[in-house]
Order: C-alpha cells, then sequence, then structure tokens
C-alpha cells in the first residue's frame, strides 16, 4: 500500500461576504472555493444553476452542418447507421441518436462493435458491412476521432460520415490531425468555441438531440425526456462534474424515476434501489457497471436493447441477465486484480510505470484492474491481456503523469492507441511488451512525490461545529463525483471511549469518541474491523478526517461523523 499525505486546501476568498451574498454558511463557501468555482456568476450557477444555464449546441463546431446533413438524409429516407462503443458512454450515446433520428422519421439503425473482436471504435469490416448493407451515412458517437484510414475508405466506398466525438485529438505542427469526414462535432477541437469543452460522448449526442430536434420543430419536452441519459454517460464516463456537467447529473437525476425506459426502471429494480433517490454514487458503481457488464462479457447491444425495450417480460429478464453478467464480471475482477497486485509486488516494485501483463485475464477487464492497480500503490498502471490477435491493454494514471502522451512518445511499438491525459487503450505485438514497460519507465519523469497519495482537506473543523442546518446545506453542494468530491472535514485528538465490530463481514467500525472539550460524537468507519482493532492496539486517541452525517434509528435522529481516513498518534 501507498504512503499517505493530509494535505490542507488553502485557496483564499472573502468567505464571510461569500456565505452573505450566496445565504450560505462561510464553511460551504470555503467547499466551493476549493472546487475552484471563482466568481458571483460561477458560484450561483453552481448553487442554483439550472436548464437555462446549459450553453447553446450551436456553439460546437460543425453542429449545425451536420444537422443540416441528417435533414437531407431523413427527407430523402437515405439509411443511416449510428456506430457507437461498447461502454456506457458509447451506449447512452447510441440510444440517444437512434431514438432521435427514429423521433423525426429518419432510416436509421445502429451498430456496436464488439470488444473482443472488433476493439475500440469504427474499423474497416464495420464501414464494409455498412456499404454491403446499403447504408448512405455512418453517424459515430463516442469514437471516430482518431480514426483516420478508416474513414477515408469509408469515403472512397461513397460514404457519407459524421463524427460525434469527445477524446482527445493528435496534434501535429500544433494543428489537429482529423479524420476526412463531412462533418466533425468534436469540443476538443482547436477550432472549436464550445465554452466547456470537457463533456463526454453522451453529452456530444445529447447537444447534438437538442439541435436537430428545434430543427425539426419536435417540443422541448422530448429533448428533456432524455436528459438522464446524458446524465448516465456523464458519471459513467467518470467526467468532470463541474460547469454543465455537474447541471446536467443534478437535473438527469431527478428526471430518472420517471424515465421513459422501461429497462431503466427494471434495472433499478433488480439492483433493489429506489427509483426516486438515485444517486450519482449510485450510477456510478451499481447501474453503470451493470449496463457496461454486457459490453464486457458478452455484447453491449444487450444494454442497448434493454434500454429501448418496451415489453415488461422481455426488459425483466435482459435486467436480470445484466445484474448476473455484473456479479461474474466483480468475480473475475477480484481474480485479475489479486494476481496483478502479487506480480507487481514481486517484479515491478521500483518500476515508475506499472505494466501487468496477465494473458489469462478477460481483455475487458484490463480496464477496472489497472485502476485497482493505480490505487494500491498510486503509480500509473497499465494492464496488458491475450487478444485474439495480439496483446491488448488498458492504462489507467495519476494526475502527475499524462497517459496519452507517454504513448504518443511510444507510438511506434504501438498498433493502435487512443485516450485521455488519465486513461488509455492500446494494442501492440506480444514481442513489444517488455520494450514497451522498459521504454515507459525511461521516459518517466515521475520522483518519489508523485507516489504519496494526497488527501485533501477542506477545512479543519471541530466537532463542536456540526449541526443539522449544517448537513442539510452541504446537501446543495451534491451531486458528488469526480470534480466535485465529497468535502472532508478533520479533527485531531479525539478520545475513543468504546469502539466495537460491525457487520457480518465485521467491516465496519462502530466508535463512541469525545473531543478534549468532552463533546460526545458516534463515528462510523467501514474497513476490516479486525485489522482496524490490531493496529489499534491500547491506543485511545484519534485523528480523523471525516464527513458529518445525521443517523435516523427509529425516529430518533442523532449527529455522526463518517471516517473516510485516520491516523493513531505516537504514543498516546
Amino acid at each position: 500500500m501507498t504512503a499517505e499525505k493530509w494535505m490542507l486546501q488553502t485557496k483564499r476568498a472573502d468567505f464571510n461576504e461569500m456565505a452573505r451574498s450566496h445565504h450560505i454558511s462561510p464553511v460551504t463557501a470555503r467547499i466551493i472555493r476549493n472546487r475552484d468555482v471563482v466568481g458571483r456568476e460561477s458560484v450561483e450557477k453552481y448553487l442554483r444553476g439550472g436548464l437555462k444555464d446549459l450553453y447553446s449546441p450551436h456553439l460546437l463546431k460543425d453542429m449545425d452542418r451536420t444537422v443540416a446533413i441528417l435533414k437531407e438524409k431523413t427527407e430523402q429516407s437515405k439509411p443511416i447507421r449510428i456506430v457507437g462503443d461498447y461502454d456506457i458512454d458509447g451506449v447512452c450515446s447510441t440510444y440517444l441518436l437512434y431514438r432521435a433520428l427514429t423521433q423525426v422519421g429518419a432510416v436509421a439503425d445502429y451498430e456496436i462493435p464488439d470488444r473482443i473482436k472488433d476493439g475500440y471504435g469504427i474499423n474497416e469490416s464495420i464501414i464494409r458491412a455498412a456499404a454491403e448493407d446499403g447504408i448512405d451515412t455512418i453517424l459515430t458517437c463516442d469514437n471516430g476521432i482518431a480514426a483516420i484510414e478508416q474513414i477515408k475508405l469509408a469515403k472512397e466506398l461513397g460514404l457519407t460520415v459524421l463524427i460525434t466525438d469527445h477524446h482527445d485529438i493528435i496534434q501535429e505542427d500544433e494543428k489537429d490531425v482529423l479524420p476526412p469526414a463531412d462533418a466533425v462535432v468534436n469540443p476538443k477541437q482547436k477550432e472549436c468555441r464550445y465554452p466547456y469543452p470537457e463533456i463526454c460522448g453522451g453529452m456530444v449526442a445529447y447537444k447534438l438531440v437538442q439541435a436537430l430536434y428545434e430543427a425539426y420543430g419536435v417540443p422541448l419536452e422530448k429533448w428533456l425526456e432524455m436528459l438522464e441519459f446524458a446524465a448516465i454517460a456523464t458519471v459513467g464516463d467518470v467526467m468532470k462534474l463541474q460547469d454543465e456537467n455537474r447541471i446536467i447529473v443534478k437535473e438527469g437525476l431527478k428526471r430518472i424515476g420517471r424515465t421513459k425506459s422501461l429497462g431503466l426502471l427494471k434495472l433499478i429494480e433488480k439492483n433493489d434501489l429506489d427509483k426516486d433517490r438515485i444517486t450519482a454514487y449510485q450510477i456510478g458503481f451499481v447501474i453503470g457497471p451493470c449496463l457496461n457488464a454486457g459490453g464486457r462479457l458478452q455484447t453491449a447491444k444487450l444494454a442497448l436493447s434493454l434500454l429501448l425495450c418496451q415489453d415488461e417480460e422481455e426488459a425483466d429478464r435482459m435486467a436480470l441477465e445484466l445484474k448476473e453478467l455484473n456479479e461474474q464480471r466483480k468475480d473475475m475482477t477480484k481474480q485479475g486484480t489479486e494476481e496483478a497486485v502479487r506480480q507487481a509486488e514481486e517484479f515491478y516494485i521500483n518500476d515508475k510505470v506499472l505494466v501487468v501483463y496477465l494473458p489469462e485475464c478477460h481483455e475487458s477487464l484490463a480496464g477496472i484492474i489497472a485502476g485497482r492497480l493505480r490505487e494500491y500503490f498510486q503509480k500509473p498502471a497499465f494492464v496488458l491481456t491475450d487478444g485474439e490477435e495480439c496483446v491488448k491493454g488498458s492504462g489507467r494514471s495519476i494526475e502527475s503523469y499524462h497517459m496519452f502522451d507517454a504513448l504518443v512518445k511510444v507510438k511506434e511499438l504501438l498498433l493502435k492507441f487512443g485516450g485521455h491525459p488519465m486513461a488509455a487503450g492500446l494494442s501492440l505485438l506480444r514481442d513489444n511488451v517488455d520494450e514497451f514497460r522498459r521504454r515507459l519507465n525511461e521516459q518517466a519523469e515521475l520522483t518519489e512525490a508523485d507516489f504519496i497519495r494526497k488527501v485533501w482537506i477542506d477545512v479543519p473543523m471541530p466537532l463542536e461545529y456540526i449541526n443539522e442546518p449544517l448537513i442539510e446545506e452541504l446537501d446543495i453542494l451534491e451531486p458528488f463525483g469526480q470534480g466535485n468530491e465529497k468535502p472532508l472535514f478533520a479533527q485531531k485528538g479525539l478520545y475513543i471511549r468504546s469502539v466495537r465490530v460491525l457487520g457480518k463481514n465485521r467491516n465496519a467500525v462502530k466508535f463512541s469518541l469525545a473531543t478534549e472539550r468532552g463533546l460526545p460524537m458516534d463515528a462510523l468507519l467501514f474497513a476490516d474491523g479486525d485489522s482496524f482493532l490490531e493496529e489499534l492496539g491500547e491506543n485511545r486517541i484519534l485523528d480523523v478526517i471525516y464527513y458529518p452525517a445525521v443517523n435516523e434509528y427509529n425516529g430518533n435522529k442523532t449527529l455522526q461523523i463518517v471516517i473516510k481516513n485516520y491516523k493513531i498518534p505516537e504514543g498516546n
């Protein structure tokens, strides 16, 4: 496990003035400033932003051109094929575009690449199949920006190609290298003037739906009826919950309970969740993994069929199948992670960039396992597996290592690659695995300081400050997630009055704590209870990073804290 350093946020502002002008507490004002929300207008948008604050889709480069082409093809009844991707973002994007195109009367179908057979993104066989099927226009979503040769082939075969994507764009001589498509909608383009480019593929698709519906005079309500899918894609693709993303997720979560997708409701029901109280956490760790499980272990078309399904019995069956696939995926992930950690500890413990080769691992799990390795060692991690014809892999990174740029530097070793600063996918020949590991480590400019996990504390706050109104006010900061993390508070020197382990798996610890002033407070820690008791020994003082909460039991409300991190001071 990695070392941990507690850091205090020290961003400055007039917190009392912020509190006064926005009708919040200085504590909440400080947290908002820590999220880099600066300026009266931005703070107001963060606190009370709504659909009126979303940016116009027409600000996206080539948006109007794309709509004009789609309108022309629809009116001529020319067949349009949507080509999506097999993850949650790709599935939601495909769902949005397919529903919208059929709504306006287009002749449309969809294709989602098979993760194992096709790999990521549009490929030559998908393009040739479209041409043979008499397709006139290919519309990509959540992919296509890096498919230079593939789109060239599509154009040679006489196809119209429209790309909607959000992935990073390769640069040469500080210019975008773009495929020769008829239109490219991607907010990362240098010439694009969209104010917030950090949106997912589902959001780009949702913006296209908005512009398309405007062109056809479809009522706004029809567009809003699909908003939850842009929200699910945003959370599922781990976009920063800032600016427009935060608004779409906040609004989307409210609408999930009344979604028009019977399949989504069935999936929520099968996972024993309350459809009217879905959180971003549940999307990220329950619903999302179920939707992804089809694309990982079978076909992503299963998830898409579920979302589009209007038959109760059929939706019930598919929802159960996806849930069971996800359970199977969890077991396989656990085994793969254990083997990856063993390899890293045994052979690569001094490497700056971990490259672990697991030939037996299901290739669809490489990204999840890479993420677990990254968490465990606080190092960039790649997990490579045997594909059908070559070695395939996924990487997950840390803040100080730009993964996409690192792959660009070794691109001659790779058959194919793409991604973001924090995550990437690639394929290479088996003979190049060791050289890939060597070169990445040779070129990595990482120091020991980069491998220490930083835990950022928002406010050092004595437990005496906690009350119900403050906890209620903190709720307005939701939804929490990447880029809008749950606030963390800290207090040192808490006395442990009593401690006991709870749960059939003994994975929760219940405390009664007291401050130096004698204020009692209940606390919960979710961790291996027996390991914690062993570590605690005879010590009775604890430093904690926590989040305040209200515990409701038998109609009684009591204040408590949930401990996120702890330290046992030496010699207490």
